[in-house]
């Protein structure tokens, strides 16, 4: 497991690129909504989006190390309180970026589906970026609809705090479809970074051929998701749309990266024609405008780690994360000594400081 602080695996400057916030309760958005969609959660007794507890069962330590759950009960990650505690003090964090995966993709009725995701921006703003300078966030996007995330991400996307776009990894259409790109092209204009997370909810089977049996099928096939949507992105042409987009990949691992590369790399020199647009291996496209969370590593032997690390060809591809609250068999001790050491400030803050656009504290 992750150490709970950085001593003695790391003592240098750390930006967290993925921690979550957790909407305690229905009601704590109520401030922040129409009387027509607090009516709309009353009278339905809504308590909260089904996607959340589908990716996270909800008393796992999937969705909470237990360490880290509250003992009086309340929310895990649920206020800056028990993120000061938990990651940013024991850890001398200089900058966090704090990811609310609350699960809006999974309401389907589209106004609702809106108002909630402006609700949740606007929650994020007074409860955590206003608590703590230390905070950035990403914005929850209602990612059914590209027009309204448009206006979403210009209505609330200029605000200092937010330095990132919040896209769950599963959709009804992949991000690399054109109908997206006035979406990435705002991210840009907003100098926004696209963080592709684990989690979301499609209308479709979760695989290419039906539904898991069990949910360990469907959580270790999760890289599968994260692969086709970096292939979308990469073969469809959003990069040569949106020439500056960076992207983010969390909670979506890093080892998988490599087998990756070089089949796209392969495959695309006998079918480049399809792509005229792709004039440079794919890999190649990666490396510029993707960096990659370090949770979860889940490295195995130390030995693939090392040659893993070194397939990836570059220092600046990983960003280190906690992933708070949630439990991953990560050692963060084992992975800075797979690095050569000219890589390992870079994956604990450096990398991370450049995507975001982040200031040295102090």
């Amino acid at each position: 497991m992750t150490t709970t602080t950085a001593a003695p695996a790391w003592t240098g400057p750390v930006i967290d690129v993925d921690v979550h916030a957790n909407v305690p309760s229905a009601e704590a958005l109520f401030p922040y909504l129409a009387r027509q969609w607090v009516d709309w959660c009353t009278e339905r007794n809504w308590k909260a989006p089904q996607g959340p507890t589908v990716h996270y069962p909800p008393n796992s330590p999937r969705a909470c190390r237990p360490e880290w759950r509250p003992a009086d009960g309340r929310v895990p990650s649920s206020d800056v309180d028990l993120l000061r505690a938990h990651v940013l003090d024991p850890w001398g964090v200089d900058h966090a970026i704090v990811n609310c995966y609350y699960g809006v993709d999974s309401i389907r009725q589209p106004d609702w589906h809106n108002a909630m995701a402006s609700a949740v921006n606007d929650w994020l703003v007074e409860h955590w970026l206003e608590k703590d300078s230390r905070l950035r966030a990403s914005l929850v996007l209602p990612a059914r609809d590209p027009e309204s995330m448009v206006k979403e991400i210009r209505r609330v996307g200029s605000h200092p705090g937010f330095v990132q776009v919040l896209l769950p990894v599963r959709t009804d259409a992949l991000w690399g479809r054109r109908m997206f790109f006035p979406v990435f092209a705002a991210m840009a204009e907003h100098d926004l970074v696209a963080g592709l997370h684990y989690g979301g909810t499609n209308d479709g089977v979760p695989s290419t051929t039906g539904y898991p049996s069990y949910f360990i099928e469907e959580y270790a096939a999760e890289w599968q998701a994260f692969g086709s949507q970096i292939t979308s992105m990469v073969a469809e042409g959003l990069f040569q749309a949106v020439p500056d987009l960076r992207v983010a990949v969390l909670e979506g691992g890093f080892l998988w990266l490599p087998a990756w590369g070089w089949r796209m790399n392969k495959d695309w020199k006998g079918l480049r024609r399809e792509v005229p647009w792709l004039d440079e291996p794919p890999f190649d496209v990666v490396r510029r405008h993707f960096r990659f969370s370090t949770a979860p590593t889940e490295a195995g032997p130390a030995s693939t780690l090392e040659r893993s690390l070194g397939w990836l060809r570059t220092e600046e591809a990983l960003m280190f994360a906690t992933d708070y609250p949630h439990a991953h068999d990560d050692d963060l001790t084992r992975l800075l000594a797979a690095m050569p050491e000219t890589m390992r400030a870079k994956t604990m803050s450096e990398n991370a400081r450049h995507w975001y656009r982040l200031p040295r504290r102090g």
